[in-house]
This record gives structure tokens, C-alpha cells and sequence, in this order.
């Protein structure tokens, strides 16, 4: 499946701030420096859907905040439930 993330680095906590259309919007506090911001998203990725880091991949956005990430062995529904149960 593929997930689009709109990401605020530089936050004062990793967190799941909710939709923002279809895009999941969130915060990390990682400067978006040398591909910091990018693992922190990637790994509060794979703690919200309960996969391991190597399953998520970025495949757009490298250096933007719009970013594009295709996530293995999930399907849509399970993966925008997990993201529910999170920010509840």
C-alpha cells in the first residue's frame, strides 16, 4: 500500500497529529538534515502500524514535507485502522 505523510520536523515530540485529507499528518523531532527526518518518520511509522522499519519505504518526497511512502505486508484497511487505534 502506499501512504502519503505530510511531516513537520523539528517538533518538540514524535507524534500522530490525524488526517489532512488522505495524507497522515505528523510531527518528529528530527532536523530534516541528511536524512534524519526521513528515518524518524519511517520509524514512528513502523511503531503506529506495528511492522518493522524495513517494511516502509520512502518512494517520494525525499526532501519536501509532501512525502510518499510505500508500506509491505499491509493492506489499506488494517493500516488506516492501526493509524486510528494510534491517534484515539
Amino acid at each position: 500500500m502506499k501512504l502519503a505523510v505530510k511531516v513537520t520536523p523539528g517538533a518538540s515530540r514524535n507524534a500522530l497529529l490525524g488526517w489532512h485529507g488522505e495524507a497522515l499528518k505528523l510531527a518528529v523531532t528530527a532536523v530534516p538534515e541528511r536524512g534524519k527526518a526521513n528515518a524518524a518518520v519511517q520509524a514512528l511509522l513502523a511503531e503506529t502500524l506495528r511492522l518493522p522499519k524495513s517494511a516502509i519505504s520512502l518512494r517520494r518526497g525525499d526532501t519536501q514535507s509532501q512525502k510518499l511512502f510505500e508500506i509491505a505486508g499491509l493492506d489499506d484497511a488494517t493500516a488506516r485502522h492501526r493509524i486510528d487505534e494510534a491517534l484515539r
